[in-house]
This record gives structure tokens, C-alpha cells and sequence, in this order.
């Protein structure tokens, strides 16, 4: 069986049945949907053709709002009404992370997040542009229109970035999933068109103004490290193009500091089981190069992650070159061994296929 087609069975096996796609079955600390790695699964699943596992997924979306609706209205109210932002009282917000029947999960991790929120919104735009299933938009307005209203309200709050962390900061990646959320929805909300494109301007011109520095794109405001979700600025968040040359330095910042061989770390300062190379960011830097006709670096890296395939499948992470080594075994004792396999590791290499031409 080739990584492709071990890559859809994995993660159609673990789709839960109400559409959930589970991050890590065999990880405790995975066993649960995220809205942002859900939607670049299904994203994933649309670039192959599993359009009904992607229509899944965006229905659970669905249900995850509206279940969460009264929540996600008082925060908004609360915003609109002075909330101080600094007080992030966290568990009034929305969560990051769901179980598969769509109930919040308590647990030391932060969960005021907002970039899933954004990317399912972009996630849902690309499933009807390549499933052509249009209906779709209409049947879960309601919950669009509400993502909408809660990340226009709550963008300028500090809240986690993707990797969990820095919930006393502003993320350029989480304003670009914003961005890209509200920008796809312009067509089909045509009586919020021009709000919508107001509000997208003012988020890409707060990025440009305070999540940029030397040239470059910056890990948070005030922090002004590289990370390597900084690619989906310009793949697929589009705030940047990838030719801009805020994403050609920014690019060349995670090459200089983070790439290893053929492997990506997440940030220089990660800790994480040692601060491994992930899988799926060297994935994404080989997106970035086919894009920029770097076509036979993409290559390499697409047979590098093949040659991390494990018994069960992709891991999260590899331990070839370890960012900060002493913190490996203290992450094992803690947490177990690294997660494997991981959906999102799968996904992004189904993209990175599709994006090389490898046929399915």
C-alpha cells in the first residue's frame, strides 16, 4: 500500500461518524477534533476527491456551532460591551478542541483560539468550489454568519496560536485564517460584502503594520521569532502572496532557523518532545516550493516524510534533530511517546501529492 492511499484510509477510518476527524487515535492528549487540523483534513480529502468525508466534516462544524451558540453570543455581547482584553476569562469563549459528539473539553491546554474558527470558514469555501455542492453554504448560514461575528468581535484579543501557546498575544497566522475565513465568505453573503471587505482590509493592514519585522513576518506581536505556520500566511490563508518579499524573507528565516535536511521545526525556542522536526510544516515548505518552482526540493521532501512512515503511520514529530534534547524524555515520562499516527502529518502529505501530481 503506497503512503497515499495508507494516508485516505487512515483518516476515513478515523472519522468519527458524526464527521469529527479524530487528530490522534492512539495519543490520549489527541483523542479529540480540532477545527483548524479538521479543516486542512478535509481540505486534504477534497484535493483527492473524498468529497462526501470533507461534507462530513463541515455538517459536524455545523453542529459544533450551533451547539455552542448561546456561549458564543454572550462573548460577543461581552466584547461589543468594553471587555477588558486582557481578560481573556477564558472559558467564556469558544474552544479549540471538541470531542466527536461536539462537547467542549476541559483540560490544562488553552482553549481560547480563534484561527479554527477562521479556517473552517476558508476550509468550507474550498469543499463547495471543488465538490460544486453550492447548497451547502445556504443549509449551515447560520453557523457562518455566527463564526463570522465572533472572530470580527474577538480578533484584537490575545488569545493561543495554533500550537496551543503565547494566549497573552496577538498571531499573525491566527489573523490570516481570520482574514481568509471573512474574505471567502464576500460572495456568498452578498449583503455583508462590503462590511466583510472593510473588515478583511483592516486585518491585513494589522498584519503588515505590527506582525512584521526586518522585512519579514513575525512569529506574534512583540515577539519577533520565526515560526514556521508563518507559510500559511501565504498557503492558503493568502494575506501574502507567495512571491511577496515579506514571505520570500520569511521564508528564507525558516529555512536558515528551521529546517534541518529536509525536515521543519515549528520555532526556534519549541520544547515539545525536544522540539522535533514536523512532518507536516516540511510538507508545507514543499507546498510553498512547488508553488515557486522549486519542484525537485518538493520532491525530496515528499520522499523524506515516505521515509518516516512508521508501523501505524505518520508521526507528529521526528527526533533527528532535536531542538532542545533534554526535553524529550521529560515529555515521554509525561505524556507518552509522541503521537503517531497523526491525521494532519496524513493530510498534509495528501496535499503536497496532489500539489507534485502524484496520482491517487
Amino acid at each position: 500500500m503506497t503512503l497515499i492511499e495508507e494516508s485516505v484510509k487512515l483518516i476515513l477510518q478515523h472519522q468519527a461518524s458524526t464527521g469529527a476527524y479524530l487528530a490522534s487515535p492512539a495519543f490520549v492528549h489527541y483523542q479529540y477534533a480540532w477545527l483548524r487540523d479538521g479543516t486542512f483534513t478535509a481540505y486534504a480529502m477534497n484535493r483527492i476527491g473524498k468529497h462526501e468525508s470533507a461534507r462530513k466534516f463541515y455538517q459536524w462544524c455545523n453542529d459544533v456551532i450551533r451547539k455552542h451558540e448561546t456561549k458564543a453570543r454572550t462573548a460577543i455581547s461581552a466584547v461589543k460591551n468594553g471587555l477588558d482584553k486582557n481578560d481573556a476569562g477564558r472559558d467564556r469563549f469558544l474552544h479549540t478542541r471538541y470531542t466527536a459528539d461536539g462537547e467542549e473539553v476541559a483540560g490544562e491546554w488553552g482553549s481560547f483560539q480563534l484561527d479554527g474558527y477562521g479556517t473552517w470558514l476558508w476550509g468550507l469555501a474550498e469543499h463547495v468550489r471543488m465538490s460544486g455542492e453550492h447548497d451547502l453554504i445556504h443549509e449551515l448560514k447560520p453557523s457562518i454568519e455566527l463564526t463570522i461575528d465572533y472572530v470580527v468581535a474577538c480578533w484584537q484579543l490575545p488569545n493561543f496560536d495554533c500550537w496551543e501557546e503565547g494566549g497573552d498575544r496577538i498571531h499573525p497566522v491566527t489573523l490570516g485564517a481570520i482574514y481568509a475565513g471573512i474574505k471567502v465568505m464576500e460572495p456568498y453573503l452578498p449583503e455583508r460584502a462590503f462590511e466583510l471587505a472593510q473588515q478583511g482590509e483592516t486585518i491585513r493592514q494589522f498584519i503588515r503594520e505590527h506582525g512584521t519585522a526586518n522585512g519579514r513576518l513575525i512569529k506574534s506581536v512583540g515577539d519577533p521569532s520565526v515560526d514556521a505556520s508563518l507559510l500559511w500566511l501565504a498557503l492558503p490563508y493568502g494575506i501574502v502572496d507567495v512571491n511577496d518579499p515579506l514571505m520570500i524573507r520569511t521564508v528564507q528565516a525558516i529555512e536558515e532557523e528551521l529546517r534541518a535536511g529536509h525536515g521543519v521545526h515549528r520555532y526556534p525556542a519549541d520544547t515539545y518532545y525536544g522540539g522535533g522536526q514536523w512532518l507536516l510544516l516540511s510538507a508545507w515548505l514543499g507546498w510553498y516550493y512547488v508553488k515557486t518552482g522549486r519542484r525537485e526540493e518538493a520532491e525530496k521532501i515528499a520522499a523524506w516524510i515516505v521515509s518516516q512512515r512508521q508501523a501505524s503511520g505518520l508521526p507528529e514529530q521526528v527526533q533527528e534533530h532535536l531542538l532542545s534534547p533534554a526535553h524529550y524524555e521529560m515529555w515521554v515520562e509525561r505524556a507518552g511517546h509522541p503521537a503517531v499516527p497523526l491525521l494532519w502529518s496524513h493530510a498534509m502529505f495528501l496535499v503536497l501529492a496532489a500539489e507534485l501530481g502524484i496520482p491517487y
